[in-house]
């Protein structure tokens, strides 16, 4: 029998999770069958609150639910209702009971029922950024909701994500009372940190622009080590909001040192660079005078 063709459709839809948070806590503390029956009711009044604001539900994952929206505001509004009436419900079984809630608006993907594509994605950072009772969205969602919602908006931070190029600036979603917003600061804007790398005669940079960066004997990478002791794809340089991690992916391992301080090896591990130093390839710096490359971190500022 032939298999019937996916279908499939390609647009923009705002993606939300609402996820309960402390469910761990919510067995322990109620026990599996009064926990369990808890939490279906608390992912049956996320569904319906979604469809009175003309959202669909996917699908739930365990104590999370996945609902999609045609717009961003629809989607900011069965948010805010969901925490409402969560708010409001005072028996024993809602007492500690709180959702996190993430959501992105943009390009997706719908085939036989699900969703899939970078809004989801996206979408799934948000809500792992949230604490209880938050909404979190990212900066390009706050654009496409109506100017009365963005007035409830404060910047939270900026995230790097794996894959994109530019971090995602978050921001939170206020729902309570206008009355309680005012007691709120936005936190500073901070300046990124950056780090610059020198090998030989060549410079470059990883900054807020750039996620990543690798070094390594094979020719595709972004700092070519010639040195027999090097493997060919050896370490990474990776970005993470403002910090930057030295990964070795290597045989023989990286070794660093930092201005002042005695060498260390890292094989098959993380190591965050901070202020100044060196990196050699396979083997210690005093082994080596050639194939370094040497490092200056400059920190956020606000």
């Amino acid at each position: 029998m032939a298999r019937r063709p996916m279908s499939t459709s390609d647009h923009n839809l705002a993606v939300l999770f609402a996820d309960i948070a402390g469910s761990t806590s919510l067995y322990e503390r109620l026990g599996d069958v009064q926990a369990l029956a808890t939490i279906s009711r608390c992912l049956a009044l996320v569904r319906d609150v979604s469809i009175t604001h003309g959202g669909r539900a996917i699908k739930t994952i365990g104590d999370e639910a996945m609902i999609v929206f045609p717009t961003a505001n629809q989607a900011a509004m069965a948010a805010g209702e969901i925490h409402h009436k969560m708010a409001e419900l005072a028996g024993i079984d809602y007492r500690r009971v709180g959702f996190r809630i993430g959501f992105h608006f943009g390009a997706a993907i719908e085939a036989d029922g699900d969703v899939f594509g970078d809004s989801v994605n996206v979408a799934a950072r948000m809500v792992a950024m949230a604490k209880s009772g938050q909404i979190i969205l990212s900066a390009s969602t706050a654009a496409a909701l109506s100017s009365a919602l963005r007035m409830n908006l404060r910047e939270l931070d900026v995230m790097t994500v794996k894959g994109k190029e530019k971090d995602i600036t978050i921001l939170e979603l206020l729902w309570q009372d206008s009355a309680e917003l005012t007691a709120l600061v936005t936190r500073p804007k901070l300046r990124a940190g950056k780090i610059e790398l020198r090998h030989g005669t060549r410079m470059v940079q990883l900054d807020s622009e750039t996620s990543s960066f690798t070094l390594g004997r094979d020719a595709q990478n972004d700092v070519v080590i010639a040195d027999r002791l090097a493997s060919r794809l050896h370490a990474r340089i990776e970005r993470r909001r403002d910090d930057f991690v030295l990964i070795d992916q290597s045989a023989n391992g990286t070794f660093v040192t930092f201005e002042g301080e005695e060498e260390i090896h890292v094989r098959r591990e993380e190591l965050k660079l901070r202020g100044q130093g060196r990196i050699s390839f396979g083997h210690p710096y005093l082994a080596t005078e050639l194939e370094v490359v040497e490092f200056a971190c400059s920190d956020r500022k606000p």
